[in-house]
């Protein structure tokens, strides 16, 4: 059965989208890109741009499902009030085509795709193009659509985990908890 993931990375001036094709358990990117939303002034306007393109990239691909970043804390709170209004804008686009939608933080995405939580964007964008075997040509300027193609990657990863209510601090943890599935 194909599934096709949105990947979203919020954004105020740049706003990264990935789109990975599932089939076999195993992904592909379809396509990665960016909204430009430097050109508007007006923060209603960006907003609106942003629900508009998000819901052509809908249309076009129909994704099964959509993944996004979460927004990480900062020091400016204009600037993450500015941040939520955009990914709320980009969630809204997915709700009023009903996907589902799949918030991810930025830790979580770089681990599940570098095994690094504080690994660098070009880290990920390296990673992704080994993995997901994308031609140079077919990278984007942007890390932006790398960071949104990541969102979508950590949720195939994510689909395909068994649900577990033990969470684990590393290794030394994890073998602590599971002594009768270790042998020393």
């Amino acid at each position: 059965m194909e599934k096709i993931i949105l990947g979203i990375d919020p954004g105020t001036n740049i706003m990264g989208y990935g789109v990975l094709k599932v089939m076999d358990n195993k992904a592909e990117m379809v396509v990665m890109g960016v909204i430009d939303l430097r050109k508007f002034s007006d923060p209603y306007m960006k907003l609106g741009h942003i629900f508009e393109r998000v819901t052509g990239i809908i249309d076009a691909y129909l994704p099964d499902e959509m993944a996004i970043e979460a927004p990480f804390f900062g020091k400016n709170v204009q600037s993450m009030l500015k941040l939520g209004r955009a990914q709320g804008t980009a969630i809204a686009a997915a709700i009023h085509h009903s996907v589902p939608i799949h918030e991810y933080a930025p830790l979580k995405i770089k681990m599940a795709i570098t095994g690094q939580g504080q690994a660098s964007k070009e880290q990920v964008a390296g990673m992704l193009q080994r993995m997901l075997k994308i031609e140079n040509k077919n990278m984007c300027d942007f890390m932006d659509a790398t960071d949104a193609l990541a969102a979508a990657y950590c949720h195939f990863l994510q689909m395909n985990r068994p649900a577990t209510e033990t969470r684990y601090r590393g290794w030394k943890d994890f073998i602590n908890k599971n002594q009768e599935r270790v042998k020393r």
